[in-house]
């Protein structure tokens, strides 16, 4: 006689549906190059959301009319700033990339504030004028800047 035969659980090693935890992988050491442009990237997010709070009123005035309430928008993404600003200076890789990501989304989020700056401040004949239509197309490299780090 056979022996009983029972249908598979499922758990049994090797199994298509059996749990296996994850295999983590390698850490791969950070060049001193991109720690520099991570913590340079960094900094420049926490300045930026300390001074939305520190002095608001200039970040008020550019915050499109269209949105509302002007003051929370500006401490709304000072607040993305910060949070996206510390999580790309964290020491944990998997953190970095949160925070690379956050900070491509919150710089995207503001540049209507930024056109909003650039229209405000009419045609560039001026210094401050030709600086605020400048700003528009430097932030392609912005985003682009924290999407190499979200993907490091």
């Amino acid at each position: 006689m056979s022996e009983p035969t029972t249908a598979p659980t499922g758990t049994e090693p090797g199994h298509p549906t059996a749990f296996e935890p994850p295999v983590p992988r390698p850490a791969v050491p950070e060049l001193p190059a991109f720690r520099r442009s991570r913590v340079r990237l960094g900094g420049m997010l926490v300045v930026m959301g300390i001074l939305h709070f520190a002095v608001p009123g200039p970040f008020i005035k550019i915050v499109p009319r269209f949105l509302g309430n002007r003051r929370f928008w500006v401490y709304a993404s000072g607040v993305a700033e910060l949070t996206a600003g510390g999580l790309v200076l964290s020491s944990r890789p998997d953190v970095r990339r949160l925070g690379g990501w956050l900070a491509a989304a919150t710089i995207v989020a503001v540049y209507p504030a930024n056109i909003q700056m650039a229209v405000d401040a009419g045609a560039p004949i001026s210094v401050p004028a030709a600086a605020a239509w400048l700003r528009l197309p430097l932030q392609a490299p912005l985003v682009a800047w924290a999407l190499r780090v979200a993907r490091r």
